[in-house]
């Protein structure tokens, strides 16, 4: 007999609308459909996303998304086994708009909702896309959050390490900012670094002194910004090779960090298993000189180097449905008290990075 789950997955925790339907058969990920909408053109006169644009895009193209992953996917709604939504972490405005969303359709249709961690849907792609067994070791590596994982389960993640400040996707955004470069920064700041020397400016790799899997890249940044400052003043401005020598730097000192504390993290995960799976997802695993440095240390250590396509690495709603796939084979579904969430560590274990407030730890 033919095993088939099939989910609806929403997205909205950041500046992409997105939805999709994917199926399980037999053990296997089916992409039926995966539909995004991005915002670039409304934020890149602010060289950043804000989210009192995001939330009113979202509310204006939830809806659309909806109806053309359906139409796509060839399932009617009423067909589909569950909704699974991005209850958190995210932009908050965002989250509730999906949230909300997906309540109606699932209200609707009288079929369960199910709240995914925006984050877990990310460690979860690697099954979707190579279906892997746990456990793997994985690097989330985006616009807003950077962590080494250990994923144990659909429910369980050990933190090894991550970022105590900006994440890597946050400081090519401002470097690309601070350079005049645009917005997405990620692709710009790779493409100018293509044409510029990468030891031209010594910038620092942060907490590489220390022997954990810890990482900081504020530093960073600010050391880029005072090199740029400093050819302002020699030079009254700066030339295009100024700028690509810039990127160039900043993105090898990105890389090395990564790449060094990659080498920990499997040195750390080896302890506690056999698997040489080692899997990198988010936004900033596009980068070829950030993936070409992994894959070294993968090889290193004998470990596979798994990165999903680059549309299932940045936001999407196929990676929703699945985790949404993967909580519903487990019984583990929610009711209509879904909340939104901004804050939402993946590892509940583990102490906060960010600090904590009155919404929780941030991660």
């Amino acid at each position: 007999m033919t095993d088939i789950i099939t989910i609806l997955g929403i997205e909205s925790s950041c500046d992409d609308t997105a939805a999709a339907v994917v199926q399980r058969i037999n053990g296997k990920a089916l992409v039926l459909s995966s539909v995004v909408v991005g915002q670039e053109i409304l934020h890149e006169a602010y060289g950043g996303v804000v989210p009192e644009i995001a939330a009113r895009a979202h509310a204006e193209q939830l809806d659309i998304a909806v109806e053309k992953a359906l139409v796509q996917s060839d399932i009617k709604l009423e067909h589909v086994d569950a909704i699974a939504v991005t209850s958190g972490p995210g932009l908050i405005g965002g989250v509730v708009s999906g949230v909300m969303c997906a309540k109606g359709l699932a209200a609707g249709i009288n079929k369960p909702l199910i709240g995914i961690n925006h984050l877990v849907g990310h460690a979860l792609t690697p099954r979707m896309t190579d279906t892997i067994s746990y456990p793997y070791l994985m690097l989330l590596v985006s616009g807003g959050h950077c962590q080494f994982l250990a994923v144990l389960s659909e429910t369980e993640f050990d933190r090894i390490g991550g970022t105590i400040d900006d994440a890597p996707g946050e400081a090519f955004d401002k470097t690309a900012k601070l350079l005049g470069l645009g917005y997405p920064g990620g692709p710009l700041v790779e493409k100018a670094a293509k044409n510029g020397d990468p030891t031209r400016f010594k910038f620092p790799r942060p907490l590489l002194d220390r022997p954990d899997c810890n990482m900081s890249f504020s530093g960073l940044k600010t050391a880029l910004r005072r090199a740029r400052d400093l050819l302002v003043k020699e030079k009254g401005g700066i030339s295009y090779q100024d700028q690509s020598d810039l990127c160039a730097s900043f993105q090898i000192a990105v890389a090395d960090t990564l790449a060094e504390k990659a080498n920990r993290a499997i040195d750390i995960f080896k302890k506690t298993t056999d698997s040489k799976n080692f899997a990198v997802a988010g936004g900033v695993a596009a980068n070829t000189v950030i993936k070409k440095e992994l894959e070294n240390i993968a090889q290193k250590h004998n470990f596979t180097l798994l990165s999903p396509p680059l549309k299932y690495c940045t936001d999407n709603a196929a990676m929703i449905a699945w985790a949404g796939i993967e909580r519903y084979s487990a019984g583990l579904v929610d009711d209509m008290t879904l909340a939104a969430r901004p804050r939402w560590p993946i590892d509940h274990k583990a102490k906060p990075m960010l600090g904590s407030g009155k919404k929780g730890a941030k991660a």
